[in-house]
């Protein structure tokens, strides 16, 4: 349900529906009038009561037209995210949509502002354990006046240290990130470890990138334990608890947002199948297995099979034992049908992609195995830009570095947009919270 970016791959290429169909606007690109009219029209007919569309369409048109962008209601914002996640390909959790709550912080464009914002989104989300669905949204992209952008997968990642040896402690997934962060001025921990929670990098055009710490009241971690096997708890695993995706583009009616943090919760496999287990992340189905006792010597005794079922029996267990909010993937399967049978019943197609949908431990035993999937590309939507993808592995190249806001002197027509434009960017710097 969480869409966890590095739950799901290790090096990957973006598939064609959830890859940025045009380059990344960099804030001087005007909104597509017919894209938003295509969304007014889908607002207004699923909510009847907003009033005449064609009255509300004439305003946006003539609003691109004067200022190059528009601004969406509160209702209308609202919606889009909604919608947005219900067009979600690789989102298997969909059948809750509707249940996202919605934070409108478009008035937030510094980068201090926006890290603060980002933990009290870790809290709210969090909710004492019963998570929520939540988005924060902060601002646009303008003609002339550049979004901010935040460089993290997620907002809680752990830190990858590489050794002279060339092993990791850590997670390998994030080894160049750690070291970018690490070269712009974030003190590591004295004594490192395996799950470090990697610091906030937000980049405004004014500012940079500035680096922000996550303060320990706002990470939620649950250590991992087994129902029947005690020394479990000796391996030392934990994963926390609010999965938070920070580095997707939204897109509403042709109005980018480049910043708008967003959860659900996890699946159980998510963390026990991919996260953990996967041998280019924590690769610790060799360990399980030898402490269990399995035969590893060949593949034929499945011991792969047999300790991936105790690691992810594992997280179900001790999500449970905490209090925090986490599902399975049989009974998330179930619901996805359920999901497509409404959205069927409601004149909606649902798009799907089945190598994402399918869980990762035991796919043929689930329901959502068996069947084929809508691949139609739906507004609006997510998009992974790939610059922004590099960023979230990398830590690099800053957005703003070949992203400008246009000189004077190159400015478009008409003279007004000159007011939405901000200073251009510095240096990064390290920020607290």
């Amino acid at each position: 349900m969480a869409d966890d970016n590095g739950a799901h791959a290790g090096t990957w290429a973006l598939p064609p529906h959830l890859s940025a169909p045009t380059e990344a606007p960099t804030g001087d690109q005007v909104v597509d009038a017919d894209e938003a009219e295509e969304f007014l029209r889908i607002f207004h007919g699923e909510n009847p009561d907003a009033g005449p569309v064609e009255r509300r369409v004439a305003w946006v048109r003539t609003e691109i037209e004067m200022t190059g962008s528009y601004q969406h209601t509160t209702a209308e914002l609202s919606f889009g995210a909604r919608v947005a996640w219900r067009n979600a390909a690789r989102c298997i959790g969909r059948l809750y949509w509707r249940s996202l709550r919605v934070r409108d912080m478009r008035a937030v464009r510094g980068a201090t502002e926006v890290a603060t914002q980002c933990v009290e989104h870790l809290r709210l989300a969090h909710n004492k354990g019963r998570l929520r669905p939540l988005i924060t949204i902060f601002a646009p992209e303008v003609p002339g006046r550049p979004a901010p952008r935040i460089w993290n997968e997620q907002l809680i990642r752990y830190a990858g240290y590489r050794d002279a040896d060339g092993g990791v402690l850590g997670d390998p997934r994030y080894v160049d990130f750690t070291s970018t962060v690490t070269s712009m001025g974030w003190q590591q921990p004295r004594e490192r470890g395996r799950f470090d929670v990697l610091p906030l990098v937000v980049e405004t055009p004014e500012e940079g990138p500035r680096l922000f710490p996550l303060p320990r009241t706002a990470i939620d971690e649950v250590r991992l334990t087994h129902p029947d096997h005690p020394w479990f708890a000796e391996l030392g695993l934990r994963w926390h608890a609010v999965p938070a995706i920070s580095n997707m583009r939204m897109v509403i009616g042709g109005v980018s947002y480049p910043a708008a943090p967003f959860n659900g919760w996890y699946m159980g496999t998510e963390i026990g199948a991919r996260n953990l287990a996967d041998a280019d992340r924590y690769d610790m189905l060799p360990e399980l297995a030898n402490r269990l006792g399995l035969d590893t010597s060949r593949e034929t005794t499945l011991w792969r099979d047999r300790a991936l079922v105790e690691l992810n029996r594992a997280v179900l267990h001790s999500y449970a034992e905490a209090g925090v909010t986490i599902t399975d993937h049989h009974t998330e399967s179930q619901h996805f049908l359920k999901h497509i049978d409404k959205e069927a019943r409601a004149g909606r197609k649902c798009p799907a992609d089945w190598s994402w949908i399918v869980p990762p431990v035991s796919g043929g035993l689930t329901p959502v195995f068996h069947r084929y999937y809508d691949t139609d590309h739906f507004k609006p939507e997510f998009v992974v830009d790939p610059d922004a993808a590099e960023r979230g592995l990398k830590g690099c190249p800053a957005h703003y570095a070949d992203h400008r806001p246009t000189p004077p002197e190159e400015e478009f027509k008409p003279v007004l947009w000159a007011y939405l434009r901000g200073p251009v960017a510095t240096g990064p710097r390290a920020g607290s919270l």
